[in-house]
């Protein structure tokens, strides 16, 4: 195992200065090279354009606006559910937080304070209660939406490495998503506290949010803080409602608080979800 992760470590270690050209390339007004790669892309990763606002993949002006491309209306139907899934993707790991521990795959645990930017207090709140892990893989819809009613209490930057966030490495490489660079998102709601925690990994040019803008870049070294507690200018997004996108995206890692939150009874590591569908309740 040691040595297949030297191996991992090794042919996958974060390259900001290709990241750097990625994010340049991903923003490159339309030409002729951007067509080109944002034909080869969707056709390689078998993208559903039929699910867009905008289906001809020649209208997007950058690669970064085809790959943030918006739903045509009622592509999603929000389910009736407490929490409905915030992304499109695939379920990584689902289930209680032990203690402070966070399951990642079998062998492998983080703490939710490393996670969350070594903040003890927050960490503290959901000790015991319920995470679930998706991956997010190049041919998703890459916005994030809310999983219920909430309000913003804080964000914080969480600078780290950028290593691929595959189910491979996810196998393979201890703590991961704790090792890299990451967005959490706290929120307050009648449902209790909740946790968004968007996650980077190699080439992800941009994490955004709808109320900040771009958080990262720049890629910094010490973890930033936006308290909003007791703000006057209070953000409240509705359950369904885009909170984040990513460019270049990865991972999002749900984290409630209440020790009674329970997924949905399919939901399960590998299982295929899409935005708005039922993800789990209270009581």
């Amino acid at each position: 195992m040691s040595t297949l992760f030297s191996i991992l470590r090794r042919y996958l270690q974060p390259n900001r200065t290709l990241t750097r050209f990625a994010g340049w390339f991903a923003n490159k007004p339309r030409g002729t090279l951007t067509a080109a790669a944002i034909a080869a892309f969707a056709r390689h990763y078998r993208v559903d354009m039929s699910e867009a606002e905008v289906p001809d993949i020649l209208a997007y002006e950058t690669f970064n606006d085809f790959f943030t491309r918006a739903l045509r209306p009622g592509a999603r139907p929000l389910a009736q559910a407490d929490f409905i899934c915030p992304v499109d993707g695939a379920v990584s790991e689902c289930g209680v937080i032990s203690g402070d521990r966070i399951f990642q795959a079998k062998g492998h645990h983080y703490s939710a304070h490393s996670l969350l930017g070594g903040d003890a207090a927050l960490a503290e709140k959901f000790e015991n209660g319920a995470f679930a892990t998706l991956y997010l893989s190049p041919r998703d819809y890459h916005r994030i939406h809310m999983p219920c009613d909430g309000r913003l209490t804080r964000m914080i930057h969480v600078p780290g490495r950028l290593l691929s966030v595959n189910p491979v490495m996810a196998r393979n490489v201890p703590g991961l998503f704790a090792r890299n660079e990451r967005v959490v998102c706290v929120f307050e709601s009648a449902l209790g506290t909740f946790a968004l925690v968007l996650v980077g990994a190699v080439i992800v040019g941009s994490i955004e949010t709808v109320w900040h803008g771009v958080v990262t870049p720049p890629h910094g070294r010490r973890v930033s803080l936006w308290d909003k507690t007791g703000s006057e200018e209070a953000i409240e997004l509705a359950q369904g409602a885009e909170m984040g996108r990513f460019k270049l995206g990865s991972t999002v890692i749900a984290l409630f608080a209440r020790p009674d939150v329970r997924f949905t009874p399919d939901w399960m590591s590998g299982k295929a979800v899409k935005m708005g569908e039922a993800m789990g309740s209270v009581g």
